[in-house]
C-alpha cells in the first residue's frame, strides 16, 4: 500500500490537473496551490548538492545501485528550531521512495567516506534542535535506493524546511488536505542510468511548491 507521503503526493498532482483543466468557455482557469511569494512564516536555508548515483556491495545485500545527495542547511530565522528533515525521491514511471528506507547502515557509511567530508552526518545525526547562524549550519547525506534505472527524470522533494502550509479541499469529495512547504529539485534521467559514471544528475528545476 502507498504511504500517507505518496498519496498526498498523487493527490497534488491530480489536484494540479483537475484544478487547470477548467478553461472551458465561461470558467475561470484555476491554478494549482502555490507557496506564498513572500515568506510569512519561518525558512531554513537549503543549499542542496549534486544528485549521482553509485553502486555499493553491502553484506547481506550485495551490490546494488543507490542515488544520493548531500545538502547544507542553516538556521537565520530568528530563533532556535527543532530539525527533522525527510526527503523522497520520485521517478517520472510514477515510483516513490522514502529516503533511508531499505539503506543499510554500511551503504551509509560507505558514502559518507566517498564524500570525505568530515562535517557530513547521516540522516538521525544531522536531526535536532537547530542553532541559529552560520556557524552553526549542519551538512546532511541522503540516500534511497535507486527506483529504477531507465527513468527519464528524478524529482526531489525536501521537507522540513519551512513551517508554512495551506488547507485546501480536494476537488473530488470537497475533504480538506494540508500542504507544506516542499523544496522540489527536478533532473534529467538518460533513460538509461549509468551507475559507474560518476557524474551528477543534470537539474532542470529548483523551486519551492505545496505538497
Amino acid at each position: 500500500m502507498l504511504d500517507s507521503a505518496a498519496k498526498r503526493l498523487r493527490f497534488v498532482l491530480a489536484a494540479a490537473v483537475a484544478l487547470t483543466s477548467l478553461t472551458a468557455p465561461g470558467l475561470v482557469t484555476l491554478a494549482a496551490p502555490e507557496p506564498e511569494a513572500v515568506p510569512r512564516r519561518w525558512q531554513l536555508r537549503i543549499e542542496p548538492g549534486d544528485l549521482r548515483v553509485a553502486v555499493i556491495d553491502a553484506d547481506g545485500v550485495g551490490p546494488r545501485a543507490y542515488l544520493y545527495m548531500t545538502y547544507k542547511v542553516l538556521n537565520n530565522t530568528g530563533e532556535d528550531r527543532d530539525f527533522a528533515p525527510w526527503f523522497e525521491l520520485a521517478t517520472d514511471n510514477g515510483q516513490i521512495v522514502r529516503a533511508g528506507r531499505d539503506v543499510p547502515h554500511a551503504v551509509v557509511q560507505n558514502l559518507l567516506r566517498r564524500v570525505d567530508n568530515p562535517f557530513l552526518q547521516n540522516d538521525l545525526n544531522v536531526q535536532g534542535r537547530l542553532l541559529q547562524g552560520d556557524e552553526n549550519a549542519r551538512e546532511g547525506l541522503v540516500v534511497w535506493p535507486a527506483p529504477d534505472m531507465t527513468a527519464g527524470e528524478y524529482t526531489v522533494y525536501a521537507m522540513g524546511f519551512s513551517g508554512e502550509t495551506k488547507t485546501i479541499a480536494r476537488p473530488d469529495n470537497g475533504e480538506e488536505v494540508v500542504l507544506r512547504k516542499t523544496l522540489m529539485l527536478v533532473h534529467e534521467g538518460t533513460g538509461r542510468l549509468d551507475p559507474t559514471s560518476g557524474r551528477p544528475l543534470n537539474r532542470t528545476k529548483d523551486r519551492w511548491i505545496l505538497r
